[in-house]
């Protein structure tokens, strides 16, 4: 079942983060984690605060994005990420985000984006 595919796209307001054939995708979402494989039935979720997004590309290689809030909408062939702020894993400097969770008011805004980063770096490791 994993070899078959589907459309992903990952937006945020100011930008295309990723657009690309993908076998499974991973998100927190306000009611828990979700795995999502091609031909998922249609549906509409709420990201997490302090989220990450996890995909495993059509090639096998693994991705992760840093997402503040937002909607997963998925259709039997494509999903799409609509992120209110969005990350690449690749841009985060992780020791500099653990240090602002230590020093951050938990819960506050400051403190999910750190941790929105830092779970997108864990998912990868």
């Amino acid at each position: 079942m994993a070899d078959k595919t589907f459309r992903l796209e990952v937006v945020s307001p100011d930008s295309e983060l990723y657009s690309g054939e993908a076998t499974f995708l991973v998100a927190q979402t306000t009611v828990g984690e979700l795995g999502i494989l091609a031909s998922h039935a249609p549906m509409l979720a709420e990201l997490a605060p302090g989220g990450a997004v996890v995909v495993t590309e059509a090639g096998g290689e693994r991705t992760a994005f840093a997402v503040q809030g937002g909607f997963l909408s998925v259709t039997g062939e494509s999903i799409t990420v609509l992120a209110e702020a969005a990350q690449f894993v690749s841009e985060i400097d992780v020791a500099a985000e653990r240090a602002i969770l230590e020093s951050a008011e938990p819960g506050s805004h400051k403190y999910l984006d750190a941790k929105s980063r830092v779970r997108a770096v864990e998912a990868l490791s």
